[in-house]
């Protein structure tokens, strides 16, 4: 039944030995991203066979399914966990990104109820405006922190994913400075986790200086760096095949005609008329999948917009004579990816 993800395991892997190898040559150990893998265990394997022991995912339920698969691995969960939750964390993962004091003390009464070791990292604010303490507030977070009695691993920050603030090498000798200040005050910071795919372009240009941590997925999965949007070249890119049905085939008017008012999201469509085109509906929805991160692998075809349940596409100047039960194949990016492996509907096939 469709629609299909079909996840090709050992072009991920060749990026994931490839990213191994290149960053680990200068210090940098790479923590492999589940997340867009739904935390899924053939994935995790994936990375432990590339070397790669440290996993981390932001979703403790994902974790936790890995651990109990038998995934050896060190965890970091990577959002900052909910006080709900925190107990869970602790018995699952290995270490936790935080940014507030409560959330320490609640790992804290954990780890010492449950007698499990535990870790943590924080993460500094450097302009993206997501998650983070600020970098005049870190030496006094830090101080207050410790007092606490689970171990202080390092800092880290998120660049790109709220504000799209790009990681420039300012923004890493920023950090790597706040790493010196806690230094200059008897505090070591074992890990400098300094971004994510994102930060991948500094690596090559070799200003990528003074970190020991990438937080590496859509690299790994995709081969693309979203933020920078680009294609990383000297990786696999071909991973991942989406493929959806046909369930109408018919022309029509480009134009909706009627009263106009506003779609099924809320919004006044404008649509512009260009005659009657041969339009494709397939079996998939903004339910699934985010409809601007497809890519047709037929580039004549042309996703018009879609609802909750269907897509609508062009395919008047395609030269393949698709038919009701056709399937229509997609390349997908990031945004795509995280919605169709959520879907119950879509079914994954790891090959």
């Amino acid at each position: 039944m469709n629609p299909k993800l079909f996840i090709f395991l050992n072009k991920i892997e060749e990026n994931a030995r490839k990213l191994k190898h290149l960053l680990s040559r200068e210090g940098i150990d790479i923590l492999g991203i589940t997340k867009v893998m739904l935390g899924n265990p053939k994935y995790a394997e994936i990375l432990i066979k590339s070397g790669i022991t440290n996993i981390g995912d932001s979703r403790i339920q994902n974790i936790t399914k890995m651990k109990k698969y038998g995934i050896d691995a060190k965890f970091f969960q990577i959002r900052a966990p909910q006080i709900s939750e925190v107990e869970y964390t602790v018995k699952y993962a290995d270490a936790a990104f935080v940014t507030e004091i409560e959330t320490v003390k609640a790992l804290s009464y954990y780890s010492k109820k449950l007698e499990r070791k535990f870790g943590y990292l924080v993460m500094v604010e450097m302009g993206d405006l997501r998650e983070g303490v600020m970098p005049e507030d870190l030496l006094q977070f830090v101080n207050e922190s410790m007092k606490y009695g689970i171990e202080f691993l390092g800092i880290g920050t998120n660049l790109g994913c709220y504000g799209g603030v790009i990681p420039t090498r300012e923004k890493i000798d920023e950090l790597v400075q706040l790493k010196d200040l806690l230094e200059d005050h008897g505090i070591s910071s074992k890990i400098v986790s300094g971004g994510a795919t994102d930060t991948l372009q500094l690596f090559e240009k070799k200003e990528l200086k003074g970190i020991n941590q990438l937080r590496l997925g859509e690299s790994i999965v995709l081969g693309r760096d979203t933020t920078g949007n680009r294609e990383i070249e000297y990786l696999n890119r071909d991973t991942v095949i989406l493929e959806a049905e046909i369930i109408e085939i018919k022309n029509k008017p480009s134009k909706p005609y009627g009263k106009i008012g506003h779609d099924a999201f809320g919004h006044v469509p404008e649509i512009p008329d260009i005659g009657i085109r041969r339009r494709a509906i397939i079996a998939l929805g903004k339910q699934d999948v985010e409809l601007e991160s497809l890519i047709p692998l037929d580039n004549k075809i042309k996703i018009l917009g879609g609802s909750g349940d269907h897509v609508i596409l062009d395919i008047t100047d395609s030269e393949e004579n698709y038919k009701v039960g056709s399937v229509i194949k997609f390349n997908v990016l990031y945004p795509a990816l995280l919605k169709l492996m959520t879907s119950p509907f879509v079914q994954k096939k790891f090959l």
